[in-house]
């Protein structure tokens, strides 16, 4: 598991574009038959994503390195498919997580694996682990049952569906809160106007890219912007003290991550566009 610790605000400032990315880009989350993760020190948040075709994966880490004897001893996690079907085992429970489908599963939950239905065609497991300090029941949620939200307008180049999975008002967790986003055709804009949240932290992974498109994540505070170039399955891990909006060169998805003090999404500290830098 990469480890990687958090950054001051002021130190960022100086950052060049090769220390911005080793600081909040994950280039890599898939390889085949492998679970890849990342620990970030922003809000404690392992990051993480598996490809199984002709095997079976297994949620683990070292021991050493999580301080547990096993990932979920103290952690929630919510995984989302990005691929084809696929199954996730809990505890010997099978359940079925079709393309864009949701799954929670609570603190406590010892033994996770992760299989494709057809190996030639591979579910990609995207998720996302927080601290945990009480128990709710795993819980899968298919996209056709998750409520959509439809917000912006093709004039601001911001047309969007917003599903929401793990919130107050959908499946519950401690605090991790989890959703996606797509972009309509000849949409860009995602976040923007923009905002912080001093009392949660945010990841977007961007996914549905063509091979040669590329969005410009904008973050840093807002009298300090600066920009991530990230690539189709690649993340942005944004603290709290940073904007998180961004361009595409074309239309895109992508799921976004929160964790922190509390779970109400009107806590966020906006900034007019004439404020930013």
């Amino acid at each position: 598991m990469e480890m990687r610790h958090a950054s001051h605000p002021e130190s960022a400032k100086g950052y060049d574009t090769e220390r911005l990315r080793k600081e909040f880009l994950i280039e890599k989350l898939f390889v085949e038959n492998e679970v890849q993760m990342v620990y970030s020190h922003v809000d404690r948040y392992i990051i993480g994503g598996a490809l199984p075709t002709s095997a079976t994966l297994k949620l683990e880490a070292d021991s050493r390195e999580i301080g547990a004897d096993y990932v979920l001893e103290r952690r929630e996690i919510g995984i989302i498919n990005v691929g084809a079907a696929g199954i996730v085992t809990v505890d010997g429970t099978e359940y079925a997580v079709e393309p864009r489908d949701c799954l929670y599963i609570g603190m406590g939950s010892r033994d996770v694996t992760f299989a494709s239905r057809d190996a030639a065609n591979p579910a990609r497991f995207y998720f996302i682990s927080t601290p945990a300090h009480k128990t709710y029941p795993t819980v899968l949620l298919p996209i056709a049952e998750a409520t959509p939200q439809h917000l912006g307008s093709l004039s601001s180049s911001n047309e969007r569906t917003i599903y929401k999975y793990i919130h107050k008002g959908g499946i519950q967790s401690c605090q991790l809160m989890l959703g996606m986003t797509l972009l309509k055709p000849n949409n860009m804009w995602n976040t923007m106007p923009c905002h912080t949240h001093d009392r949660r932290s945010e990841v977007y992974f961007y996914f549905d890219m063509p091979e040669d498109g590329l969005v410009f994540h904008f973050m840093g505070e807002p009298q300090e912007t600066r920009h991530l170039v990230v690539r189709n399955e690649q993340v942005a891990i944004s603290p709290s003290w940073s904007i998180h909006s961004g361009v595409g060169t074309s239309n895109y998805t992508f799921i976004w991550a929160m964790a922190g003090e509390n779970q109400t999404f009107e806590d966020m500290d906006m900034v007019a566009m004439k404020d930013l830098k």
